[in-house]
């Protein structure tokens, strides 16, 4: 007989754990680690290269973004038409992209096709050409997404508030895609000496999940990348600190910057400080407290109180961007011109309201539950297991992770909540970025 207890029992047996995932570093410095799964017959990699937007010249921002989304487009062996013939003719798919840290790569293709698809993903890593048509392609791309998002009040205030949280010339401070003039100005050249000086296996990472052994998954990886030994180090890559003006490493003042847009009928606000980062110790109970403030069900306390009970958002949540480095902790809303000034007052007063009195035990067991659900459910694909994998290696959870993740929610208290709120929330000295018409009282 098939109980709810049994069902539950299969369940965890189902998640990653240290007997069923594969895990090896190779000579030349990459991690592999791989999980089977033969109830499909796809396979999916993913892959994360330490090399993203932190480093960046400040001149020639959105560089490493430029790179990423060019390895596509020509090799040594293949032209752009021939990769995508090759991948699009057996309905695999193939991409990179940037980001702060990390350059992601990855591909998902039928088991029968790993060989072939795995060959032209690390042909594309490591032999990319930048034809100078393709790179002026990309380029106009990149331009029309960096116009269309500075034309967006959401992107804006977004854009605006990592300036004013970060201080000047920090890279957390600045976009990853650029800005028309930098990637107006960048040339193939130096797209191929970025690729040439950072693109490097050494603390690269690659996950493995799907219809495929997990022992035999690490040797195709290895026969692929295992002789990639490019000449000579890369500059380190180094979680930048984070120190003001005043030598504190935290805001001292509150800084706010407007971002007039006339032909715009919302206003989007961006509050926040920079945050934590993902190794902080406190972690767990911030992303609980962030959970409780602006996450869980529509918007947390802040959609409870400014959408549902004021009507003054069109949306709104909190998020914790916990980085190899202090990402933002920050507020998304947009509201009608006139609720501009209120809604801040309402946001500012749930802030402090989750630092000063502790949440109910209703809360935070709700809480807690979405939490521990949310993770099962996102390692029921192929795709949530390997991204799972990357974070585990990335972040250094251990390959026990997935079991002991329940325990160390499930373990957080109020008052842990409430110490968390008090530590990474702002209270009198935050960022706060606003982008739309001009304001109006209600």
């Amino acid at each position: 007989m098939v109980t709810t207890a049994n069902l539950n029992n299969t369940a965890q047996l189902s998640l990653p754990d240290p007997d069923s995932i594969a895990r090896r570093t190779l000579d030349n410095g990459i991690t592999v680690l791989s999980r089977d799964n033969f109830l499909s017959p796809s396979v999916v990699l993913t892959g994360y290269l330490r090399v993203g937007g932190v480093d960046d010249p400040p001149v020639q921002a959105g560089l490493a973004g430029f790179v990423a989304d060019m390895l596509d487009h020509g090799t040594q062996n293949r032209t752009f038409d021939e990769i995508s013939e090759a991948v699009e003719s057996i309905g695999a798919s193939l991409g990179v992209s940037g980001g702060l840290h990390i350059a992601s790569f990855g591909m998902k293709c039928l088991a029968e096709d790993l060989d072939h698809v795995l060959e032209i993903l690390a042909d594309v890593i490591r032999n990319p050409v930048f034809p100078e048509k393709e790179t002026e392609k990309v380029r106009g791309q990149l331009l029309t997404g960096l116009q269309e998002r500075d034309n967006n009040t959401r992107s804006t205030a977004n854009l605006t508030f990592l300036e004013l949280a970060y201080p000047q010339g920090h890279p957390y401070g600045r976009s990853t895609d650029g800005y028309v003039e930098t990637i107006d100005a960048i040339d193939r050249e130096d797209l191929a000496a970025f690729h040439d000086g950072y693109y490097r296996p050494t603390g690269a990472i690659v996950a493995v999940a799907g219809a495929v052994d997990p022992e035999q998954a690490i040797s195709k990886v290895e026969e692929v990348l295992g002789d990639w030994q490019p000449a000579g180090p890369r500059p380190p890559q180094e979680v930048p600190e984070i120190r003001f003006p005043d030598g504190e490493s935290q805001l001292t003042e509150t800084r706010r910057e407007f971002r007039e847009m006339r032909d715009k009928s919302q206003t989007d606000i961006v509050l926040g400080i920079p945050g934590i980062s993902r190794k902080d110790p406190n972690y767990y109970s911030a992303r609980t407290a962030n959970t409780i403030l602006g996450t869980f069900g529509i918007g947390g306390r802040l959609g409870d109180s400014v959408r549902d009970e004021q009507g003054m958002a069109y949306y709104i949540s909190s998020r914790l961007s916990a980085h190899l480095g202090r990402g933002p902790w920050r507020v998304f809303t947009g509201v009608n011109p006139a609720n501009v000034a209120r809604a801040i007052d309402t946001i500012l007063a749930e802030i402090h309201r989750i630092q000063d009195e502790a949440v109910s035990e209703e809360e935070l067991d709700d809480a807690k539950s979405y939490m521990t659900g949310s993770l099962p459910l996102g390692l029921e694909t192929n795709e949530g297991v390997a991204s799972t994998l990357l974070d585990m290696e990335l972040f250094e959870l251990g390959l026990d992770y997935v079991q002991r993740y329940p325990d160390l929610i499930n373990a957080i208290t109020v008052e842990q909540v409430q110490q968390a709120a008090q530590r990474v929330f702002p209270r009198d000295a935050y960022a706060l970025a606003i982008a739309g018409p001009p304001m109006r009282e209600a």
